[in-house]
This record gives structure tokens, C-alpha cells and sequence, in this order.
């Protein structure tokens, strides 16, 4: 195995975009959505870069790129179609101890970014070590129709009852068998099924009375 799997934490790090097309759109977005502080460099952009830089979510240097731009940077994504470009961003980032993704350039990377699932908190990731992106993206479609919606209740269930559980000082060894008791109760199929009252009683059969989905729910609000 060629890749070492992680869950990469990027909140409030600085993160480069190089590239404002639909590519670097798609890296800028989702490097945003788990809190990243997002620099684009770019002489154009798409729409949807210029609204989220105008709107503060990003922010876009209207420019050529520059070695510069990797100063405290974290990791650094080029999404250009100039392969000199992205030849030197993977150099310059590299020199600098920056972890760098090329985009369909896998022998540039230092790190390659996996087809992706997510139901809320639940991410499930596919990876064909750069072999196969058609491969990937088949058994992500596959992985979609397993896993809906109800997954990301589920958890967001889950999560709320832990907190609760910490704050009634039980003992986190504990957690595990209630959280296994509560998925063979059934709860999971509840959910799926749009089912609460369903869930109450899975919920206050293994946790005891007064335990509510939607009051739950309510609290990951």
C-alpha cells in the first residue's frame, strides 16, 4: 500500500487554491466546508469563487502565482491545466515542507484525494491509489446508495447521547456496549424509516425513560 490513510484536520489552517476553474472551484469548496482559511490564486475565476471571496468565505488574489504565495501555508492544491505551473507549485511546495495535491498529477502529489461519501459526519472514502478514477468514482455511487440520509441522524443521535452520557459522569467504557445495544435495537432501521416514535422506544429500552429523538436531535441543532 502506497498511501497512508488519514482524516487531515485543515480548520482555521491556510490553505492555496491554484486555479480558479471548475477544478480548483470543487478544492476551494470543500477545503471551506471543513473550516479551512481558503486563498485562490488565479487571474480568472468562476462565478462561484468570485461570489464566495466577495461574500469573505474565501480569499482571491486575481493573479499569476507566485512562490510567495506558500508562505504559512499548510497544504497546497494546483488545479490548472499549465503543466509547468503545476511542476513548480509541486517543487516550490515541496522545498518548503508544504504538502501539495496536483490535480490528476499523482506523481506531483504528496498527498492524492479520494472519492468521497458524506452523510453528515459520516465520511466514507474510496481510493484506488491513483490506478483507477473511474473505478473510484463507480464504487462511490455504489457506497451512495448503501449509506443515505438516516446515517447522518444516526449519528448526530449518537453524538448527542454521548454528550449526555459524559455529563451524567457514566464511565466512556461503558458507551460502548449501550451504543451496540442501541444499533441491534434497531434504531438505525427506525431512522431510515422516518420512524421516531420508533426510535423513542429503542432509545429508552437500552437508555431508560425520557430518552426522545427529537429533543436529541434538537440539541445538534
Amino acid at each position: 500500500m502506497r498511501y497512508y490513510p488519514i482524516q487531515l484536520d485543515v480548520q482555521g489552517r491556510r490553505c492555496l487554491v491554484v486555479g480558479g476553474g471548475a477544478v480548483g472551484t470543487r478544492k476551494a469548496e470543500t477545503l471551506a466546508a471543513c473550516g479551512a482559511e481558503v486563498v485562490v490564486v488565479s487571474p480568472e475565476a468562476t462565478a462561484e469563487l468570485s461570489a464566495w471571496a466577495e461574500a469573505g468565505r474565501i480569499r482571491w488574489h486575481r493573479r499569476a502565482y507566485a512562490p510567495s504565495d506558500l508562505e504559512g501555508v499548510f497544504l497546497a492544491v494546483g488545479a490548472t491545466d499549465d503543466e509547468g505551473l503545476n511542476r513548480r507549485l509541486s517543487g516550490d511546495a515541496r522545498r518548503r515542507g508544504v504538502l501539495c495535491n496536483i490535480a490528476d498529477r499523482p506523481e506531483l502529489c504528496d498527498f492524492i484525494l479520494p472519492a468521497l461519501v458524506q452523510r453528515g459526519d459520516l465520511v466514507i472514502t474510496v481510493s484506488t491509489s491513483g490506478k483507477s478514477p473511474a473505478l473510484a468514482k463507480r464504487l462511490r455511487r455504489e457506497l451512495e446508495r448503501r449509506y443515505g440520509e438516516e446515517y447522518a441522524l444516526l449519528l448526530r443521535l449518537m453524538g448527542a447521547v454521548r454528550r449526555r452520557l459524559l455529563a451524567e459522569r457514566h464511565a466512556p467504557e461503558e458507551h460502548r456496549t449501550l451504543f451496540e445495544a442501541l444499533l441491534e435495537g434497531g434504531l438505525l432501521e427506525r431512522l431510515r424509516e422516518g420512524d421516531l416514535p420508533g426510535a423513542d422506544r429503542v432509545l429508552e429500552a437500552v437508555l431508560g425513560p425520557g430518552w426522545k429523538a427529537e429533543a436529541l436531535l434538537a440539541e445538534t441543532d
